[in-house]
């Protein structure tokens, strides 16, 4: 596996319903709490005499906050709940992932293309597979390792959530497109990786948690090894003639798994493009 050198930054598809899948059985997961405040503020205008301060949303159009606010509120009703998710899927700015034509539907709650016959996933998906992989974590999880960088929106998002990000990409071209996407974000605790995704990274781990945005028939044996006992590994799977979110976390008595809700991602693939 060839490691592509980090730059200096810090690097920041249909979902059912937010209730387990009917044929798995589930552990009980992360306790839902309140969602808590948003990330980033109005500006306010300095009062002239006699006048009230006014707040001045900041940005314009796709740059406002206001926009990413009423995606984090309707995540918010979807059912997830982890405050310091919220705050990063209101912090990341989605439409900059996303090419220039489809921008008006960034924020929105579908997948789009990014190139290559791979997407970006619902923000829906993204929010629901973190706060699952957080496992109700009160601050930033440890090292997360990403099978399946894409364009970079998710490695930006786990970069809030997670002390440290492996991400790993297959595709040459969007190796390079998350690079070029991620690097005006300078986000020095993400380490984006060109090689095999079922591989994994063992040089990162024992990673906290490993999350995958592609499925296959099984879980390569690969990351189980390098998930750290006391982590948890989120990713789809193949279950009952379609996909479905599988969680397992690794014990020291063993593994546990459960599955989830129904997803649609793309297959899972072994070597490099």
């Amino acid at each position: 596996m060839k490691e592509r050198p980090s730059f200096p930054a810090r690097l920041d598809t249909t979902l059912a319903k937010n209730r387990p899948h009917p044929s798995g059985t589930v552990m009980p997961l992360a306790p839902r709490g309140q969602a808590g405040p948003l990330t980033g503020a109005a500006k306010t205008v300095a009062p002239k005499s006699g006048v009230s301060s006014v707040p001045v949303p900041q940005g314009l159009g796709m740059d406002s906050l206001a926009v990413r606010q009423r995606m984090v509120q309707k995540l918010a009703g979807q059912g997830v709940t982890d405050p310091l998710v919220l705050s990063a899927m209101g912090s990341i700015e989605r439409h900059r992932f996303v090419d220039s034509g489809l921008v008006n539907q960034a924020y929105e709650d579908t997948s789009l293309p990014i190139g290559l016959g791979q997407t970006i996933s619902k923000p829906g998906v993204v929010s629901r597979m973190i706060e699952l992989l957080r496992n109700g974590a009160t601050g930033p999880m440890g090292r997360v390792l990403e099978i399946g960088t894409g364009c970079g929106y998710q490695a930006a998002v786990l970069s809030r959530v997670a002390t440290e990000v492996y991400s790993i990409e297959r595709l040459k071209g969007l190796h390079d497109k998350a690079r070029d996407n991620l690097r005006p974000l300078r986000l020095p605790n993400v380490h984006l990786l060109f090689g095999d995704g079922m591989a994994g990274y063992p040089k990162g781990g024992p990673y906290a948690g490993i999350i995958s945005a592609a499925g296959g028939d099984a879980l390569p044996q690969a990351w189980i090894d390098q998930l750290a006992v006391g982590g948890r590994l989120v990713a789809p799977v193949v279950h009952a003639g379609g996909q479905a979110l599988l969680v397992v976390d690794k014990t020291a008595q063993g593994l546990r798994q459960s599955i989830l809700e129904a997803v649609h991602f793309v297959p899972l693939k072994s070597g490099v493009a």
